[in-house]
């Protein structure tokens, strides 16, 4: 494996995902100079990014659990093709502290927070924790875990008030929840809540807080190096979602007052620092009558980041490979600005009304563009979406110097945008992007549940 000097960007990184991050991590990649090297499975040999690549890997069959979850594989694809780094990109490996561990026994640099990091983070109740020191605001709830006496757990409910949700400590993408309206369904949905936690994450330590009604979805996006600088680089709107899964991204978010955006930026900026955060991260919020809860931070690039760069113009997975390779930030907080509105649609290789997913071969595909639009998508015509993965197919990111043109210009970029063979979610976006709620802006994280229960009832 060939050797770096402190501060010099690497020569070789391997992409350690697929898909359209993959892609976007290979073009950051070549902008700085760094040939790449992608792993892929089966199944995704003939994928555009690992057409691109300097070098290609399979790693494995179709299944993730044989190939992008398949550790010992990606790490020997690392040492044979002479890689310096990972990038673990998103979903897969990304949060995986014994991943990033073994990563950097191994000799690699794991482009991304420490191990201890992650851990510390990874664990909803250690991370609430360490927020609380840190002075980032929290949803009331249990201090820590919750105990087995089932006296102490309804004590602690009372304490908190109902309605109370019950959380898995390892949880996440809404998998691992409960929300519990009344004291006699609450040892139930304990006692539930712990056993589908164990089989889902092996952990079935579980956590309490304060179910809030009708609170937003706010994010909050840093980056720090192992110089302890840390900023932040403002917040994302994320409340259009089913099931916990976000459709609809924006930034800035609407109708917050800039001095409490700034508050918990700084706020966020000052944990990165206290708890030693090295790379790009993002902590998530519930926003309800102008206060901001902590919920939990995700240590990885995220699917929206798109929105961020073009408000700030900063190349968010360029800096996450720039620190890794231990250089300073370059920026200031009072450097960073932001400017216009950015709007990004998932679009997702699914049925528009069931969401049932729609596997199969692109027939036809042509990319929307004009002014302001970016599309990060690793698909193209004859593509086969395979059905071993998430949906996502793509994202459409819409620019303007204001919230009205940047929904205007989604429209156009939805109108002109062909993807033909399987289902896609883009007649949904059309109709969101039309609705009332959404153009006034605010809408809460329960909004289009209750759109789309409405209109079956």
């Amino acid at each position: 494996m060939a050797t770096k000097t402190a501060g010099q960007l690497f020569d070789k990184v391997l992409i350690a995902n697929r898909g359209e991050i993959a892609l976007r991590i290979q073009r950051a990649c070549r902008e700085l100079g760094i040939k790449t090297v992608v792993v892929h499975s089966e199944i995704d040999a003939d994928a555009k990014y690992v057409r691109l690549s300097d070098e290609s890997v399979c790693i494995g069959p179709a299944s993730s659990a044989l190939s992008y979850l398949n550790i010992p594989a990606i790490i020997s694809a690392a040492e044979v093709t002479d890689a310096q780094a990972i990038h673990p990109g998103y979903g897969f490996l990304s949060e995986n502290a014994d991943f990033a561990e073994k990563v950097e026994k191994s000799g690699f640099v794991f482009i991304g927070p420490r191990p201890d990091t992650i851990r510390l983070m990874g664990d909803k109740v250690s991370a609430k924790v360490a927020m609380t020191k840190a002075g980032v605001p929290c949803v009331p709830g249990s201090e820590g875990a919750l105990p087995d006496d089932p006296k102490e757990i309804v004590r602690v409910a009372r304490t908190v008030k109902y309605p109370v949700i019950i959380k898995a400590a390892a949880g996440g993408g809404g998998r691992g929840m409960r929300v519990v309206h009344t004291e006699a369904a609450l040892l139930p949905a304990v006692s539930l809540t712990r056993a589908e936690a164990n089989a889902a994450f092996g952990n079935q330590t579980v956590y309490m807080e304060r179910y809030l009604d009708n609170p937003r979805h706010i994010e909050i996006q840093v980056l720090a190096d192992e110089h302890k600088n840390a900023v932040y680089l403002f917040e994302r709107d994320c409340s259009m979602q089913r099931r916990h899964q976000k459709i609809i991204e924006e930034a800035p978010a609407p109708g917050i007052p800039m001095r409490l955006l700034e508050r918990i930026g700084e706020r966020c900026a000052e944990a990165c620092r206290k708890i030693g955060y090295r790379g790009a991260g993002t902590f998530e919020f519930l926003f309800q009558e102008e206060q901001f809860y902590f919920i939990e931070m995700n240590t990885r690039i995220q699917v929206e980041h798109p929105v961020t760069e073009l408000v700030t113009g900063i190349d968010i997975v360029q800096q996450q490979i720039r620190v890794a390779a231990g250089q300073k930030l370059v920026f200031r907080q009072r450097e960073i600005a932001r400017r216009g509105h950015a709007i990004e649609c998932r679009i997702n290789a699914e049925d528009p009304e069931t969401f049932v997913p729609s596997p199969g071969r692109i027939t036809s595909y042509h990319a929307p563009g004009g002014p302001g639009i970016r599309v990060d998508s690793h698909v193209y015509q004859n593509y086969l979406v395979p059905p071993n993965y998430d949906s996502m197919v793509g994202k459409v990111i819409a620019y303007g110097d204001t919230r009205q043109q940047a929904i205007a210009r989604m429209r156009i970029a939805l109108s002109e945008m062909v993807v033909e063979g399987i289902k896609t979610n883009i007649p949904l976006h059309q109709d969101l992007l039309l609705d009332d709620s959404f153009l006034r802006g605010g809408t809460s994280i329960h909004y289009l549940e209750e759109r789309m229960a409405k209109r079956k009832a």
